[in-house]
């Protein structure tokens, strides 16, 4: 790879088994590793992601440390999704935008068409 490659880190996982949380916790070390690299890195929350922020911002939370890391690589949340598992206010919170890029969501296809790997935890 090279410094202008781009990653976009999409966290699916939900925050209510260990699995879940092994999942984020990997994509938020993957996004650092690709950041501290010089690499393009963002990180999308989507579906149950959604509810990650809310978690996530607990200082007492394992994750919250590099949660707080890497928390400027994140480029937002799908709005529809946040709204279906009632994490609205939870992504609001934390200062996450809300996206709507496609329909009340994220994009998968500009994330590709601006030239970003997408990686899906």
């Amino acid at each position: 790879m090279t410094a202008t490659t781009k990653i976009a880190v999409v966290i699916l996982a939900d925050t209510k088994t260990e699995e879940g949380l092994g999942r984020a916790y990997n994509a938020l070390m993957t996004a650092k590793e690709f950041h501290d690299a010089g690499e393009s890195v963002r990180v999308y929350l989507d579906g149950a992601g959604t509810r990650w922020p809310a978690e996530l911002a607990k200082p007492d939370h394992i994750a919250h440390a590099l949660y707080e890391e890497v928390k400027p690589l994140v480029a937002g949340a799908c709005g529809g999704c946040a709204a279906v598992f009632g994490a609205t206010e939870g992504v609001q919170s934390e200062q996450v935008k809300l996206l709507d890029e496609f329909g009340p969501g994220v994009s998968y296809r500009d994330m590709l068409t601006q030239g970003y790997q997408v990686l899906t935890f």
